[in-house]
Order: structure tokens, then sequence, then C-alpha cells
């Protein structure tokens, strides 16, 4: 097993499979997008496939996919069902932005995939429209009810809550959680890549006390053995849930139990720092799987305690989203 300094034991890995993205996000991407890295530069899927075989070896038993927009990259569908064809994998799920899930949900259902997030900022196309760029407000929902209707669950839509832009949308989406078997999770807004001061933030803590006011008191729920660092609510009746995922204003940091593996070969000890291991040099010069092995144990021994941003911290995350996969 993968055990840290700090005695918390790491299962859990997200693999980045690109940092190409069909929306440019106001929080993730300038309105010009990013410079892509080059096709070579990224990880072949037998790569991928190499890396996972390792980590399942070393106890990593959950593993999320997520971009960029994982959807986007060429032979996705041929990669996921051999990726969940791995034996010691307990839970493989996706992130996705949503815009492509519609025609990929057969693909997903057949792999065995049944938990998604759908990343959505707005229930209003005009206002997708101003946080994405696009305008594929239609399409994003059009996929997360056809996912609905085919039996995928949970359906978790993470929504980054920001000041002046979508923060008078908490309501609805919080409805969403009433009427709808959906798991809505608001996440608070992070000091990384473009988001580096504190003009857009808004704390959970002022979101669950505007929910409690209007809709009445959130139930507590116990956490399951493949859930995250959201704060688990639901409301007397409600179909579905309400998550408070609060990096910056209730660090879960004694708790975490991940590594991130980005498109371009770098295992990531935390989200919130610009620490990096490369696995990718030692891969492509044809390294043992000992060698790998050191490489995530190197990984897992540089995990801090806590993250140390706060919009007050003078340190910032140079990656964007993006490069990261959140």
């Amino acid at each position: 097993m993968l055990i840290d300094r700090f005695n918390r034991r790491i299962n859990y890995l997200r693999i980045s499979l690109t940092d190409r993205c069909n929306l440019r996000c106001i929080y993730c991407m300038p309105p010009e997008g990013e410079r892509k890295l080059r096709h070579k530069d990224i990880l072949r899927y037998e790569e991928l496939l190499r890396i996972a075989r390792i980590a399942i070896k070393l106890g990593i038993n959950k593993i999320r996919l997520t971009g960029g927009e994982p959807l986007v990259r060429k032979g996705v569908q041929e990669f996921i069902p051999m990726l969940t064809a791995l034996g010691g994998l307990a839970d493989v799920s996706i992130t996705t932005n949503g815009v492509c899930l519609k025609d990929n949900l057969k693909t997903l259902k057949v792999a065995g995939i049944k938990r998604i997030n759908v990343s959505l900022d707005s229930l209003k196309r005009l206002n997708f429209k101003l946080i994405t760029r696009f305008d594929y407000f239609n399409e994003v929902w059009e996929g997360i009810e056809k996912a609905r209707d085919m039996g995928f669950y949970p359906i978790k839509i993470n929504i980054v809550v920001m000041k002046g832009i979508n923060d008078n949308e908490v309501l609805d989406f919080a409805r969403l959680a009433i009427d709808q078997p959906y798991h809505i999770r608001f996440i608070e807004c992070m000091p990384i890549g473009l988001q580096t001061n504190n003009t857009a933030f808004v704390s959970n803590s002022e979101i669950e006390k505007a929910l409690v006011n209007t809709f009445g008191p959130l139930i507590p729920l116990s956490h399951g053995q493949n859930d995250g660092p959201a704060a688990r609510f639901r409301f007397d009746g409600g179909k579905g849930e309400i998550g408070f995922i609060s990096a910056i204003s209730d660090s879960f940091c004694k708790d975490c139990n991940r590594l991130r593996l980005t498109a371009d070969g770098m295992i990531l000890p935390c989200l919130l720092s610009n620490t990096e291991v490369d696995i990718k040099e030692p891969l492509r010069r044809g390294c043992l799987d000992e060698e790998l092995i050191k490489i995530f144990l190197e990984a897992v021994n540089l995990k801090p305690p806590s993250h140390p941003l706060n919009f007050e911290h003078d340190q910032m995350v140079y990656r964007k989203m993006c490069s990261i996969g959140g």
C-alpha cells in the first residue's frame, strides 16, 4: 500500500488524458485558449495502462479520468474499456464538461463506468455561454438527462461558485437536488492558474446558509467507501444530494488519499502545490517496473501535510487547471 509520511493511505489516482478542451471557462483559460502540448509530449494509451497497472499493484483501487476534456481525445472510446478491464479497481469514473457526453454514454456504459461528474457552472444558457465562451448548454443538459435515463448513478454536477457571476444560481442548483437524483457539488474557487485573487471567492459556509434559509435544514450523510472530499447532505424529501468541497475555507488535507497524473507525464502529490515528479522520462527510456514503483513512492513521500494556499498567500499554483485535471 501507498502510505505517506502522515499515515494517509493513498488509493486514488486521477489521470488527465489530455490538456485539450472544447470550452474556455473564464477561471481556467484565457479567451484565446492555451498553447497545446505536442502530441508526442502526451502519454500514450499503452503508457497510461502500464502506469495504471503499477498503481494498482501499489494499492490504487480508484481511478478518475479527467482532462482538459477527456472525451475529446482521439481513441478514448477504445482506451476506457481496456482500463476498466484491469483487475483490482473498485471504481473507475470520469469528469467531463458534458459537451460530448451524450454521444459517448453507450461506450461508458459498456465499459462499466457508473459514476459521472459533470462540470456545469450555470443552468442558464446565456450565463453558461458567458462562463465557458461557447453556446453548448443544451448539449450538456441533454447529456446529463440521457445519462440519468440510462441509469448512471451517481451523476454529480460540479459548480465552481463565483461572486457576481453565478452565485445567484446556487438556489436553482440546490433545487435540482430536491427534484432530481443528482448530486450537486458546490466547489470553492481556488487560486490556480488564472484565478489568483479573491474577487470571485464565495465560501461554502455562505452558500450553506443561503440554502438552509430557503429550503430548511440539511441532513448530514455518512461517507461511502468511494466518496471524495465533499461534506455530504440532503434535504428532507430530496431525491438527490448536496455536497460542499471547501478546499480554501475548510481544508480536507488531513484525509487526502489521491495523486494526480498529468497528460504530459508528471505525478502531482498535491493539487494546490507546484511539486511534480516526472514519470514519463524514465518510462520512455525503458525503465523496469521497479523504477516506476520508486517514482510513485517518491511522489507519495512528497505529499505535504496540507496545502499552503489561500487568496492572501504569496504562493500560487502555476499550472492551469486544464493541464491538471482538477
